[in-house]
């Protein structure tokens, strides 16, 4: 007989293992007796498997977005895809089909158990070498948009590092610099809108071989959505239009007030969004800055998660620094065999990487929190409370970023910083509808929006309707290719909206932070402990939030 302790515990020591080396465990879970006398070692077993095999892919997946021109990297991860992800999908899928059939419900398995039945109701194998192509169009995106960079003042600049001149007090340098970035990204319009017509066709493969009705009906099975509909989410759509886009509206207005213009305009924002601040408060100077005082953050508002960010940063899980090739944006990811989340971003100078590094961190310390349930499939929440964690942890966090606290801010600018913060807020609603329902249009009207014309037109629709406080005449290119530069629309579809519903469980755990800070940590926390074993309204309420 196997022996599962035999399994190596090092990432070094398994890390280049084959699917022949995997197999024979595999094998051993699908044969032998499953019964109430040894679920619970079975599952560990199956466990041990799915974190060594999770642990790789977080591993190459790290390598491959850190610089996304390294080739030798881009390699590993794509025979990772090829050998090991398709193979390791299939077997993990006959043990979900094995499980279900057993009729055993082990502690705590209620919610994992309903969404085993969801992914088992689309699995088909023909899918399996379209996800690891889906992956690899993925890492294209990341390949284009990682290296765009421009010439500023006679220094090779990425567009992150360019975001510093986007911040300036003067008017005309903001509108230099967001033109040349414009431009720039132009350029890779015809590349982009090339790789757009080949996720939808491999979309539109992955719903027909599942015998789904569209995309959208084989992603919401996918993503394991169980408590809210589509129709649920047009609903949500249509309260932001009503209730968030008047008050979004207000803030652009006051904005324009403050910098004594008539209309705003795309440079007046922050990622064509966001109110830039007049004479923002210096963050920090280095990214070793930078992290030493999140930390400082992080001890005063919970010794327990200043203790996590420690142990974070003494492991170099900290990968900060923003770069020539490395792929946009910023995440969490987790090293589930060693237990160790690991947080990417691209800091640049901005305030905004506070909030961004504060943001990851609640994933983090999500993470930490999950490691303590015995079993893999208990640990997976909804992306929709997971955003809850990171996006809490931001607005927690705020009382201690004092310089007092060995923070960031004097008391008047963090007064400032948090004002921002909320302003942010109510903008993002708007976005984050008009995100939501161009995907809602695109994987309904699947051969309309293979045309990435036809995408153009109702992005640039969309944006009129729910962001009608930006003057963007003049700019027809740009307007209409926003949905360009949102990488989750190519490399995660329909992960969006559960920014704007965490938003709101957010705002809700930081209004009771106000009335009884000690109480609303430790429900917040009692929440992160739950991973996936409760459903979405129960991770909400035992939080604090509805």
């Amino acid at each position: 007989m196997l022996d599962f302790y035999s399994l190596p515990k090092s990432p070094d020591r398994f890390m280049d293992w084959s699917w022949h080396e995997f197999e024979p465990f595999y094998q051993n879970l699908n044969e032998r007796p499953l019964n109430e006398g040894n679920i619970a070692a079975w599952l560990a077993d199956w466990t041990s498997l799915i974190d060594m095999v999770s642990e790789i892919q977080a591993r190459l997946t790290v390598e491959v977005t850190r610089d996304t021109n390294d080739k030798e990297a881009e390699r590993r991860y794509n025979d990772f895809l090829d050998r090991i992800f398709q193979k390791s999908h299939t077997a993990n899928q006959r043990l979900k089909t094995r499980l279900i059939s057993s009729g055993l419900e082990p502690q705590g398995f209620i919610i994992p158990l309903r969404k085993m039945k969801a992914e088992v109701g689309i699995f088909q194998e023909a899918n399996l070498p379209l996800l690891s192509e889906e992956r690899k169009l993925a890492s294209r995106y990341n390949k284009i948009t990682g290296s765009q960079t421009v010439t500023w003042d006679d220094k090779q600049l990425t567009l992150q590092q360019l975001r510093l001149v986007l911040h300036t007090p003067e008017r005309a340098t903001r509108e230099r610099a967001w033109r040349l970035a414009a431009e720039r990204t132009l350029e890779d319009r015809a590349d982009i809108n090339n790789l757009w017509v080949e996720f939808m066709a491999l979309r539109s493969r992955l719903a027909r071989n599942a015998g789904c009705q569209d995309y959208r009906h084989y992603r919401w099975s996918q993503m394991t959505r169980l408590d809210y509909s589509p129709q649920d989410c047009i609903e949500f759509q249509n309260a932001v239009e009503e209730i968030a886009v008047p008050a979004a509206t207000r803030v652009y207005r006051n904005c324009a007030e403050r910098l004594g213009v008539t209309k705003l305009r795309p440079w007046d924002l922050d990622a064509d969004l966001f109110p830039v601040p007049l004479s923002p408060p210096t963050a920090y100077g280095t990214t070793h800055e930078l992290q030493i005082k999140v930390g400082n953050t992080f001890s005063k508002l919970d010794a327990e998660f200043g203790e996590y960010f420690s142990i974070m940063s003494h492991e170099g899980c900290l990968d900060l620094d923003n770069n020539v090739g490395k792929a946009p944006g910023a995440y969490c990811t987790s090293f589930p065999i060693t237990r160790m989340p690991y947080i990417f971003m691209n800091a640049v100078g901005l305030s905004e990487d506070v909030r961004t590094l504060l943001h990851e961190s609640g994933h983090a310390f999500h993470n930490f929190k999950r490691f303590d349930l015995p079993y893999a499939q208990q640990r997976i929440p909804g992306l929709e409370f997971a955003e809850v964690a990171s996006m809490s942890t931001e607005l927690l966090s705020s009382p201690f970023i004092t310089t007092a606290n060995g923070g960031f801010y004097s008391p008047p600018d963090a007064d400032k910083f948090l004002k921002t913060h909320l302003e942010r807020i109510l903008t993002f609603w708007p976005y984050m509808a008009v995100v939501d329902a161009f995907q809602h249009w695109v994987y309904t009207h699947h051969e309309e929006a293979s045309s990435p014309d036809n995408c153009d037109s109702k992005w640039h629709q969309l944006w009129k309707r729910y962001i009608p406080g930006v003057d963007w005449s003049g700019l027809k290119h740009s307007a209409e290719t926003g949905w360009h530069r949102k990488p989750h629309i190519f490399r995660y579809p329909f992960y969006y909206i559960e920014y704007g519903l965490a938003q709101l469980g957010a705002v809700q755990v930081w209004r009771n932070a106000q009335e009884d800070p000690e109480r609303s940590l430790n429900q917040f926390k009692g929440a992160l402990c739950l991973g996936g074993t409760a459903s979405l309204p129960d991770l909400y309420k035992t939080a604090g939030a509805k």
